[in-house]
């Protein structure tokens, strides 16, 4: 797997590359333009300096109109020759072609003499016309040459610019480093807060979502170790229980012994239902899905829940259900919806006399269905409220597991739900609030199974 240092030097390298060249290219063709101009300016300012010398020289006519080549000091290695309008060649210097230059138009031409390209410029001045000419051969040797001495300074500043690259990328991911260093130290079970000082502000967001994840590990390591614990702690009980009446039915016979027998089963209902919750618990505070695509609404999940908490003897509980209950189904898995109703409605009945109603107000308002649990026991003292939806904690001598609202608790957290209570002299009020959904469609029938 390429590291992400050389995947960025690539990508970034390339760029550079591109660019450079890109600029390059620009830049050198510039300067061959350039240098070419500057060589056709020299051509023709020689052809000048050679007419301002043969005006200087004021020559007298001679038979032959000859000039004198030699005083016409046109430098090497540059082609100079002189002919008059009819074409006749009146002088030339040393370096000129053997074949005469072209000179019938002024300006700039390209010739080819005696298999050799020429540049030439040629001016016409009073009665004659001064051609001056350089080899195309020694133009592209000295064109080479510049290009290659322009070519050598940025070929090294992209080779030190690739390379000052790969130290800049180097340095610029030294935090992931440390974070990775201080990573490889942790030991395997540590679950502490990542603390790497001097972090840039793009790696902060980085180091709080891998602490959160520490935090979140943390707490399911020691939700698990809590329940693994107080399981083990709960359980303890009714299996002593009913190995203790196993053993007494061992030893006695008839009525004893059917007493003996009849302890042990509600022991082993007593376990049985203890770990059901538990197992109910650790799904709900897992990660495991319980949306099977079952809708129901408000009124449906207070029906459902009351069927499963009172077995069959609805009339323990009273239902009022506010006029105009919306018919949108629940914002959330229907069992889990009816479970933490169900266990609302537990709770109230085994503190409430078995002669006196619990009642159940149902209202919906604003997209939330409001469920209100009302029981006529002997309330809950104040500071204990907040320990209500605790594992296995028990007001007094109450019956139960204690696993009931602490089940609902975590119904409410993972489904966003809101669940408050209230103690008063008579008994104690618990207000269950769960989002519906923002479309109304039709629930499939749900049955009457507890969980």
């Amino acid at each position: 797997m390429m590291s992400l240092r050389v995947r960025l030097s690539l990508t970034l390298g390339g760029a550079f590359v591109l660019i450079w060249l890109l600029a390059a290219a620009w830049m050198l063709c510039d300067l061959r333009m350039q240098m070419m101009d500057s060589l056709d300016q020299r051509l023709a300012a020689s052809a000048r300096m050679v007419a301002g010398l043969m005006d200087q020289m004021q020559m007298r006519e001679q038979q032959d109109g000859s000039v004198d080549a030699e005083r016409l000091l046109v430098s090497s290695p540059m082609a100079c020759q002189v002919s008059s309008l009819r074409g006749e060649v009146l002088a030339r210097s040393h370096n000129t072609p053997d074949g005469a230059l072209t000179a019938d138009e002024s300006g700039y031409r390209d010739q080819l003499i005696n298999g050799e390209r020429w540049r030439s410029f040629t001016l016409t001045h009073s009665d004659v016309r001064i051609t001056t000419a350089d080899r195309q051969e020694e133009r592209d040797v000295l064109s080479h040459s510049v290009l290659l001495a322009a070519s050598v300074p940025v070929v090294v500043a992209l080779l030190g610019s690739l390379a000052l690259l790969w130290v800049v990328i180097g340095r610029g991911l030294a935090p992931l480093h440390r974070m990775r260093d201080a990573l490889k130290r942790r030991s395997a079970d540590s679950v502490e807060p990542l603390d790497v000082p001097g972090l840039p502000n793009e790696l902060q967001p980085l180091l709080k979502t891998q602490n959160q994840l520490f935090q979140r590990i943390a707490q399911t390591l020691e939700r698990e170790r809590r329940l693994t614990g107080d399981a083990a702690h709960e359980l303890r009980s009714p299996l002593t229980a009913i190995k203790t009446h196993l053993q007494v039915a061992q030893m006695t016979g008839g009525e004893v012994r059917d007493k003996a027998l009849a302890h042990a089963e509600e022991g082993a209902d007593r376990m049985h239902h203890t770990l059901e919750q538990l197992l109910l618990l650790a799904r709900v505070e897992g990660s495991l899905s319980f949306d099977d695509g079952v809708q129901c609404d408000a009124e449906k999940v207070a029906r459902l829940a009351i069927h499963d908490a009172v077995s069959g003897n609805e009339q323990r509980i009273e239902l009022i259900i506010a006029p105009e209950v919306s018919a949108a189904p629940v914002q959330m898995p229907a069992v889990l919806a009816i479970a933490a109703l169900r266990n609302l409605l537990d709770n109230a009945l085994r503190h409430t006399a078995v002669n006196t109603q619990v009642e159940l107000t149902l209202l919906t308002t604003s997209g939330q269905a409001h469920f209100h649990v009302r029981d006529y026991g002997p309330g809950i003292p104040e500071p204990d409220l907040d320990k209500l939806t605790q594992r296995f904690w028990r007001n007094g001598k109450s019956p139960g597991a204690g696993l009931g609202l602490a089940i609902v608790q975590a119904i409410v957290q993972r489904c966003a739900c809101s669940l408050r209570f209230d103690s008063q002299p008579d008994g104690l009020r618990v207000e269950l609030h769960m989002p519906l959904r923002s479309t109304t469609s039709t629930s499939p029938d749900i049955g009457f199974n507890g969980l």
